[in-house]
């Protein structure tokens, strides 16, 4: 099968988060608005590793830039290579306080399987990364893939299920698939 082009993958991508952001601004064709309204203005902040940072994208083609081009709202990209949920954790204040963002767009928690850190203290770090954003803004939390080595041989990645329980605790919007369909191709 032919690859297709980063560009392309993170076309898709970003089609699949301008839907999770329709749905965190409360504008879902198919349930009551879980959200307030996004105001234009409304700065949306990318907390997450190098799949936010944009590590291996051209340049002003990570997803928070084309996110930005999109969509119109300023776009503050926090992604940091090698990151790991506890590493966000102890950013995140300051990232909130700079930024006082309308939406964080949360994607981080891969780096933490690739090292083996226990599923524990990454679910923890990620229920305390949604409950202290959600504290002041609005929250769409990104699935990552699980690290399967065949999985990934044979472009089969499949969302690890921490992300899904994580959004259903803390009721937010789970924007679930985008990674792993990247990630595969």
């Amino acid at each position: 099968m032919h690859a297709r082009p980063n560009a392309f993958r993170r076309h898709l991508l970003l089609g699949g988060l301008a839907s999770a952001l329709t749905l965190a601004a409360g504008c879902s064709k198919s349930a009551k608005p879980k959200g307030k309204t996004l105001a234009k203005e409304a700065t949306l902040l990318c907390l997450g590793d190098s799949l936010t940072f944009g590590y291996g994208a051209a340049a002003g083609t990570s997803y928070p830039q084309r996110l930005e081009q999109l969509t119109g709202h300023v776009t503050q990209n926090a992604g940091v290579n090698g990151d790991t949920a506890e590493g966000a954790l102890a950013r995140l204040p300051r990232l909130l306080q700079e930024n006082t963002p309308g939406l964080l767009l949360l994607s981080i928690g891969g780096n933490d399987f690739l090292r083996g850190v226990p599923l524990e203290r990454t679910r923890a770090a990620l229920k305390q990364l949604v409950q202290t954003a959600a504290a002041s803004t609005q929250v769409v939390l990104i699935a990552q893939p699980k690290p399967v080595l065949m999985a990934a041989a044979t472009g089969s990645l499949t969302d690890h299920e921490v992300y899904a329980e994580v959004a259903a605790d803390a009721g937010v919007p789970l924007f679930a698939n985008g990674w792993s369909y990247v990630l595969s191709r």
